[in-house]
């Protein structure tokens, strides 16, 4: 799996992950989803992701986005 499908999944994980914490937990796990989204939305624009620097050390083949 490459670097972008491994980043992509994990966010969608996340996201959900949060906003299901939310509904049973409390409402404060909705601060996870909106870091979540704005780390996706800035790495659109800078090509920088924090985790697909992790994962390419972890020896990940790059994909087109993330090189």
């Amino acid at each position: 799996m490459s670097i972008d499908r491994i980043v992509l999944a994990f966010a969608g994980i996340v996201i959900l992950a949060s906003a299901a914490l939310s509904q049973f937990h409390s409402f404060n796990w909705l601060w996870l989803t909106a870091f979540v989204g704005l780390n996706l939305l800035q790495s659109a624009f800078t090509g920088f992701c924090p985790l697909a620097i992790i994962v390419r050390k972890l020896g990940a083949s790059p994909g087109v986005a993330f090189k």
